[in-house]
């Protein structure tokens, strides 16, 4: 006699405890899989997710890389990834919904603040409908063969809210990254006035037959004066001490795995895989011979090509921005280590003045640089984990 094998309602923490047993035996599987559950509060008994499972291979290559070396770790999480990177195209979040009767929609909700929050709200509110659109079908014994598909349409909608809560994230990073980039500029406007200064004052101090080219004092002075009004203006909008701030993403690793799981995960896919599990409950018997099941699956094979080229995208653009920004944080030290040098020697200050001017300026195109990449890195790991702090419902 055979019986039908139940589906497993954690199947990620199934999948994980399976996966680090076989590098670290059963004990050890256990011990990380409830550690990093206790170190992040995460209910104990709450089915994990992909981007949770992400966080836990976080942790162990961690500590593979201290005990075993990073080539090992590395190679490790690599084919990791890939692995679960897979079990995402086939296995939905498992989701939990009210025992109780669902009613067919959510409560009204307050209007946002700003004229952006409707995305988010609208996003929000698709995601509640169909948590409970889900509850009801598990409820109802002639829709249970829905349940798959509206399993992928909850993990769908709530991708989407993770989408416009990562904009939200991101437009607030940006901000922060510009008011940092206009201190820059303000401090090498600084630093040119003073260049600009002591140049007016070395030609002024020359005998008249000697100070050449009328118009090149004139134009000096004329640059002195838009400098200054350019200081006036922006000056008392930025804290000095911005400029000051250390360099960041220096170190990062961009690897391709470490990121794999954006395609399955990618909204858009998301919502086709949802499209085909609808189409082949619509299709009942006639299964995958359907038309609609076919157009299904060359939506999500569609949507599977774009989000993969979004993603290299994105990855080829901050390794762009890494690969540019660690030649400029080496000019950066080069020329700290002149300045020093200089001053040591006592050097003239116009000299001196024209190096920290350098200096200036080359760290304000590697800090635009060292921004850029936390934005593209930052818009991929939102995507792939749940370590980047995303708005709550409260903002």
């Amino acid at each position: 006699m055979t019986t039908d094998r139940k589906p497993s309602t954690d199947p990620y923490r199934d999948w994980l405890r399976q996966r680090l047993g076989q590098e670290l035996g059963v004990r050890e599987a256990n011990t990380a899989i409830q550690s990093a559950v206790q170190r992040r509060g995460w209910p104990a008994m709450q089915p994990l997710g992909p981007r949770d499972v992400v966080a836990v291979l976080q942790d162990v290559y961690r500590s593979m890389a201290e005990n075993l070396g990073e080539a090992r770790a590395d190679k490790w999480l690599q084919e990791t990834s890939a692995d679960l990177a897979r079990l995402a195209e086939r296995v939905p979040k498992p989701v939990e919904t009210p025992r109780q009767e669902v009613k067919p929609a959510p409560l009204p909700v307050s209007w946002g603040r700003r004229a952006h929050d409707l995305p988010l709200m609208l996003a929000r509110v698709h995601a509640e409908i169909a948590t409970r659109s889900l509850g009801a079908i598990r409820n109802d014994p002639d829709l249970i063969r829905l349940e798959r598909a509206a399993e992928w349409d909850v993990q769908a909608t709530q991708a989407e809210v993770r989408r416009w809560q990562t904009e939200d994230m991101l437009t607030t990073l940006r901000a922060d990254h510009a008011r940092v980039e206009v201190a820059d500029q303000v401090a090498s406007a600084r630093a040119q006035a003073e260049v600009l200064e002591l140049n007016v004052r070395e030609i002024e101090s020359l005998p008249p037959q000697s100070r050449g080219n009328p118009a090149q004092l004139a134009h000096t002075r004329l640059m002195l004066t838009q400098t200054r009004a350019f200081l006036d203006a922006f000056g008392p909008l930025v804290a000095v001490e911005d400029a000051d701030s250390p360099l960041t993403m220096l170190q990062m690793d961009l690897q391709n795995a470490h990121f794999s799981l954006g395609v399955p995960l990618h909204p858009n896919v998301l919502r086709a895989r949802h499209g085909l599990n609808f189409a082949l409950w619509q299709a009942g018997d006639q299964g995958e011979d359907a038309p609609a099941v076919q157009d299904a699956r060359r939506v999500l094979a569609q949507a599977e090509i774009e989000a993969g080229a979004q993603l290299k995208a994105t990855l080829d653009a901050a390794r762009a921005h890494q690969a540019a920004l660690i030649q400029l944080a080496r000019h950066v030290e080069d020329l700290e280590a002149r300045a020093l040098k200089l001053a040591g020697m006592g050097g003239d200050p116009l000299t001196l003045a024209r190096v920290r001017l350098e200096w200036r300026q080359a760290r304000a195109a590697a800090r635009i640089q060292s921004n850029r990449m936390e934005e593209a890195v930052r818009l991929l790991e939102a995507l792939v984990s749940d370590s980047v702090q995303l708005p709550d419902e409260g903002t």
